[in-house]
C-alpha cells in the first residue's frame, strides 16, 4: 500500500463525499462525472489498502476508516487554505518581510517619510532598517542581508550591484548661531576650511566629497575633530566649538533648530543620493511594492536656508 500517494484532491474527493452522501451531489459540487468520482475514490481505497465507504447502486455510506480519513481531509484542505492565503497576500505585497540598508543619514533624514506612507498601504509588511556606513550598505544588499539599499555616489565597478539615482544632495555649512557663521551670506570653502573645522572621520562618504571638493579649489583640510556619528558633530557644533559641512538630508539628525546653515558657494560637487539593489536578481514581493513606492516620490532636492 501507498499512503504517501495522496493528493489534495483525494482529499477533496473523500470529504465531499462524506458531506454529500451522494456521488451525484458531490460531483457536481466537485465538477466531475459520477463514475469518475467513482473511479477516483476506488484508486484511492486500492492505494491505502482500505475500504472508505460502503455503497451500492443506491446509497454510499463512509466507514469508521472514511470518517477518520475525511477528518483528517479536513485538516489538510483548511491548512493548504490558510497557506494559499498567505502566500497569495505575500504575492500581493500585503505581507513579509522587508530590510533596508541605508547610509545613517539617510535613514535618519529620508526614510522616515518614505515608510510613513509605504506603511499606510502595507501594514502588515514586517521592516528591519540597518543604518551603516556606504561599504556596509553595499556589503549587505550584495550578500542578500538587505534588500535594498539608500547610499551615495556610484557603484560602477561593483558589477552584482545596480545602482538607482535618486536626487543630488547639496552640501551646506552648519554653525552655532553666535560663531562663526553668524552672517547671513554664502562663504566660500576656504573660508570655512579656515575656521575650527569638524570633519566626518576618513571612510565616510562625506568626508570623501568635502576632501575632494577642497583638493579642486587647491586646499588641504586640516580638521580641529573628527568625529564618526553626525549626532556627535551637532553637539560639537551646537557647543561652538567649531563649524562643518553636510549635506542637506543629514540636517534633521543634528537638530537644526538651534543652529544656522549657510550656503557654500563654490563647494562645486553634490552627493548623489541614490539605490541599490543586487542586479540580476528578483525582488521580493515586499521589496517590489516598496521599490514602486519610492519611484512615486518626487523628492525636494533644495534646502530653503535662512535669508532665501
Amino acid at each position: 500500500m501507498n499512503r504517501n500517494n495522496v493528493d489534495l484532491d483525494d482529499y477533496r474527493a473523500v470529504l465531499t463525499l462524506v458531506r454529500a452522501a451522494s456521488f451525484r451531489a458531490a460531483s457536481e459540487e466537485l465538477g466531475l462525472s459520477p463514475s469518475a468520482l467513482s473511479r477516483q475514490v476506488s484508486a484511492l481505497e486500492a492505494r491505502l489498502g482500505v475500504r472508505l465507504f460502503d455503497r451500492d447502486t443506491r446509497n454510499v455510506t463512509p466507514t469508521e476508516t472514511g470518517l477518520a480519513f475525511a477528518r483528517i481531509a479536513e485538516r489538510i484542505l483548511n491548512t493548504a487554505l490558510d497557506g494559499m492565503a498567505e502566500f497569495d497576500a505575500h504575492l500581493s505585497a500585503r505581507s513579509g518581510h522587508l530590510t533596508i540598508a541605508g547610509l545613517p543619514s539617510v535613514t535618519a533624514g529620508l526614510l522616515p517619510g518614505l515608510l510613513k506612507t509605504f506603511t499606510a498601504g502595507h501594514p502588515d509588511i514586517d521592516l528591519r532598517i540597518l543604518d551603516a556606513l556606504s561599504g556596509s550598505v553595499l556589503e549587505a544588499v550584495e550578500t542578500g542581508n538587505a534588500d535594498i539599499g539608500f547610499t551615495a555616489g556610484t557603484i560602477s565597478a561593483r558589477s552584482r550591484l545596480a545602482f538607482q539615482p535618486l536626487f543630488d544632495d547639496e552640501f551646506v555649512a552648519v554653525g552655532a548661531p553666535d560663531g562663526p557663521l553668524q552672517d547671513q551670506r554664502p562663504y566660500t570653502l576656504a573660508e570655512i576650511t579656515q575656521m575650527p573645522f569638524i570633519a566626518m572621520a576618513e571612510g565616510t562618504s562625506v568626508r570623501e566629497l568635502v576632501n575632494g571638493a577642497c583638493l579642486r579649489i587647491g586646499i588641504r583640510l586640516n580638521p580641529r575633530f573628527e568625529v564618526s556619528h553626525l549626532a556627535t558633530a551637532g553637539a560639537l557644533v551646537a557647543e561652538g566649538l567649531g563649524i562643518t559641512a553636510l549635506p542637506s538630508l543629514t540636517l534633521p539628525v543634528l537638530h537644526t533648530e538651534t543652529l544656522v546653515m549657510r550656503e557654500i558657494s563654490d563647494f562645486g560637487v553634490r552627493r548623489r543620493i541614490g539605490l541599490v539593489r543586487r542586479s540580476g536578481r528578483s525582488l521580493s514581493p515586499a521589496a517590489g511594492a516598496f521599490l514602486d513606492h519610492v519611484r512615486t516620490v518626487r523628492f525636494r532636492t533644495d534646502l530653503r536656508l535662512p535669508g532665501d
